[in-house]
């Protein structure tokens, strides 16, 4: 099998590798980005059931930094995304005043922006190979070595990891590749939590508050959502679940039919007379939401060949973190290079 040759190699086809490909291949540079899933979005993920759709990763984004925004204007302009809410309620009578933030949602799903990206990606010059699932990463004298587990070998001048961290250090534990003892530190010191999240096919009604979820950080069940409410599921009322972290992680071995039960009793008051309940899905997410995050955009390993660590769990707020970490990987990369 020949060796495929870039000058940078990205892992992981979310928001932050997308984004940092677009930025590269649009300067001239080549870029492969790697992904083990079937599709690009990582927890940009759209689930279609039955004649619906649900969002069951990401549920929104916000925007504080310009630089984003201006990408955020752009997808507006085109009819990509528009805003969904100004914030959520808890369920309690009151509502939840406005913070002035808009909450972005995407027309036909929050993947949906994923497969923009990586089309406007691919059409820059990036090359974009989804199923491919590295078991091993070793610095050489030329830069990074990368082996798949069907035997494909890459090599690339720059590396870029941005799955989230524990699965980027077991890829370069496998090569045996030491990392600088304070990188290592700072990056064994980002956790995550899981989430558990049911996707249910309703028909009837449900009374969930404006503009069709809720939001209770601090409860058992964080988020349950009405995607045709939402407006990305005009065919069916699917409801989107989320379990909260400490949920999550109690939870998470349990039986499937056993966590479905639980998190459908969570939204079932909120049901219209006899509901019926054509489909129930569950998905656990193992690395949902960073709790203890990385304070800059990335972080560039020391005493290696370029290496880039980003992703959401550098510098926050989620997904636009996950969007500015790549765009900074993305500008650095380039001088780099």
């Amino acid at each position: 099998m020949h060796m495929v040759t870039t000058d940078s190699l990205i892992v992981g086809a979310g928001l932050c590798g997308l984004l940092a490909a677009h930025t590269l291949a649009t300067q001239g540079r080549r870029v492969l980005v790697v992904d083990k899933g079937h599709s690009v979005g990582g927890r940009l993920a759209t689930r279609r059931i039955g004649p619906g759709l649900a969002d069951h990763g990401a549920q929104f984004f916000t925007v504080r930094d310009p630089a984003f925004q201006r990408w955020v204007d752009a997808w507006l302009a085109d009819g990509l995304v528009y805003p969904w809410s100004h914030g959520w309620s808890d369920g309690s009578l009151s509502t939840a005043p406005p913070d002035g933030y808009p909450r972005y949602a995407v027309r036909g799903g929050m993947n949906q922006l994923a497969k923009t990206l990586a089309a406007a990606a691919t059409a820059a010059g990036a090359s974009i190979n989804v199923n491919t699932r590295l078991v091993e990463i070793t610095p050489t004298q030329a830069g990074w070595r990368a082996v798949a587990d069907g035997g494909q070998l890459y090599q690339a001048t720059t590396l870029v990891l941005t799955a989230p961290v524990p699965q980027s250090l077991a890829l370069l534990a496998a090569g045996a590749t030491p990392l600088a003892a304070a990188d290592r530190a700072a990056l064994e010191a980002i956790t995550y939590a899981p989430c558990l999240c049911g996707l249910f096919w309703v028909a009837g009604a449900v009374a969930l508050p404006e503009p069709g979820a809720l939001q209770r950080p601090e409860a058992d069940i964080t988020w349950i959502a009405d995607n045709q409410r939402k407006g990305i599921s005009p065919h069916a009322r699917l409801l989107t679940v989320h379990g909260g972290p400490t949920f999550s992680q109690r939870h998470y071995s349990a039986p499937e039919a056993e966590v479905l039960t639980m998190l459908q009793a969570a939204v079932t008051p909120y049901f219209g007379a006899d509901p019926v309940i054509h489909e129930a899905q569950l998905k656990r997410w193992r690395y949902a939401a960073p709790l203890a995050i990385h304070p800059a955009r990335y972080l560039a390993a020391a005493d290696l060949p370029p290496l880039y660590f980003g992703g959401d769990a550098f510098g926050g707020p989620r997904v636009e973190g996950a969007a500015r970490s790549g765009l900074a990987i993305g500008a650095a990369l380039a001088q780099t290079l």
